[in-house]
């Protein structure tokens, strides 16, 4: 029996990976939705397409970077297991306000005005559930898993994680919204069952988490109201210094930070295709939602293809050695799906045309090939950086790492998402900004490279103090 094989029938690791699945599955399915909805059925230009699908990106990652840090102090002082089942019961909550707002769009009901931004509230809402699971998700696999287990339950947990953002992104572009507002919710609650099997797992420290910035305050104002009006900018100043702390701390270990920074640029390239996919495939490709929720599915097929096939060739290892070459491929293949969708001719007609007749162009299958290309290599290149994060750090401050790569990838996935919406803003086409992501392949290839040479250096020096001893 492989370890994959033998992860998946125990206890101590398969609710995770379902109850992450869910999670992923639901936010990808209500995001996707909501997206499609609006560039298809809202907007009719592909300038503000372009910019409500930026401004959707960047919403969805603000919370990353303001509740990163207290996500990882919670995880590291609280019961892990115990933070997953609460998080799942407010997914509950934000489900059903998305499945309001999408009610009041696919109604018409105050769309401008109301639905849409309480759309985008959920999405905020979204995201913050998911930055306080995602320190959890993988800083409880060295609790709960053997060290030779940890690469392959990281890759399975990844691997499981794209193939939901693959089953909700399909959903998400060929169902009517009307099925996609009752189906949130009813996976919040499937979620919320499946996560009260995760097995206990207890801090391991004795670290209290406490709020320097908030106790003065607290002592102060004994009105409940004010108090709480007054905590909202102390408590955003205390995160921010916490922040910054929890960043600072992993600088200290040269693999840590470099394998921190180098995940950062692979998914600032992923938020900017992301952002780019839906307008691309409606007004460069004159393909319909169905053909741009196809988008997304093969990036995610792609991811999971990689997740899996990187433990293949590291047989278990935690290593970097393959990670440069890997984005250096990557780039290839953006550039190569840039030169394909360049050279797209639509169709005569001038309609969207639908997935069964836009998978007959000519150029259809070299795209899609293309995509393809880009995400397992994207695959191979980010999987081992997650499993670095958690096998090189101490084992009391794995959810901490996690929380201040989740703040570093956040604040670069900004910076490009930003980026994009100035690119649109300034007229760029958005076939144009292809080239944009594949210029920052080769940042991401330069720091694996470097992060390759501090993982031997480190090895040397092992192998020093082990002679030594």
């Amino acid at each position: 029996m492989t370890t994959t094989t033998h992860l998946l029938r125990q206890r101590r690791f398969l609710p995770l990976m379902v109850t992450q699945f869910f999670n992923a599955f639901n936010d990808n399915l209500y995001k996707t939705a909501l997206v499609l909805f609006v560039v298809y059925s809202v907007y009719n230009d592909e300038q503000q397409e372009a910019l409500f699908s930026g401004l959707a990106s960047v919403i969805f990652i603000v919370p990353f970077v303001v509740l990163s840090a207290l996500a990882g102090q919670l995880a590291d002082t609280r019961d892990k297991a115990m933070i997953i089942r609460t998080v799942k019961i407010c997914e509950i909550g934000w489900a059903t306000l998305g499945a309001i707002g999408l009610f009041m769009a696919w109604q018409g009901i105050m769309v401008e005005t109301v639905a849409i931004p309480l759309l985008l509230f959920v999405v905020f809402l979204a995201a913050a559930q998911s930055t306080f699971l995602g320190p959890i998700k993988y800083a409880i696999l060295p609790q709960h898993l053997r060290r030779e287990e940890v690469l392959p339950g990281t890759g399975l947990v990844e691997a499981g994680t794209y193939i939901a953002i693959l089953t909700g992104t399909i959903l998400a572009g060929f169902i009517a919204v009307e099925v996609a507002m009752v189906l949130v919710v009813l996976t919040a609650f499937a979620g919320y069952f499946v996560s009260r099997f995760v097995p206990d797992a207890p801090p391991q420290s004795d670290y209290e988490m406490h709020y320097p910035l908030l106790e003065p305050y607290a002592k102060k104002v004994r009105n409940p109201v004010m108090r709480w009006l007054g905590y909202a900018p102390v408590a955003i100043a205390d995160q921010v210094v916490m922040s910054w702390k929890l960043v600072r701390d992993t600088m200290h270990n040269r693999e840590i930070w470099l394998a921190i920074v180098a995940i950062s640029f692979f998914w600032t390239i992923g938020a900017v295709l992301f952002i780019q996919f839906p307008p691309l495939a409606k007004n460069q490709l004159l393909a319909s939602k169905e053909v741009a929720s196809l988008f997304l599915v093969i990036f995610s097929i792609g991811i999971a293809v990689g997740s899996v096939g990187v433990n293949a060739l590291l047989k278990g290892e935690v290593s970097a050695r393959y990670s440069p070459v890997s984005v250096v491929i990557m780039g290839g293949f953006v550039f190569g799906f840039y030169l394909v969708a360049k050279a797209w001719t639509p169709n005569a007609g001038g309609e969207l045309l639908p997935i069964e007749a836009w998978i007959l162009e000519p150029l259809a299958i070299p795209l899609s090939l293309m995509l393809l290309g880009i995400s397992t290599a994207g695959g191979f290149f980010v999987v081992p950086l997650y499993a670095f994060l958690t096998t090189r750090c101490a084992h009391d401050a794995a959810s901490r790492t996690i929380a201040a790569n989740n703040i570093v990838n956040s604040l670069a996935m900004v910076v490009g998402s930003v980026l994009a919406i100035g690119l649109t803003t300034l007229g760029i086409p958005v076939v144009e900004q292809l080239l944009l992501a594949a210029a920052m392949s080769g940042i991401a290839a330069w720091l694996g490279w470097l992060l390759f040479q501090a993982e031997k250096a480190a090895a040397a020096q092992l192998l020093v103090v082990q002679a030594a001893e």
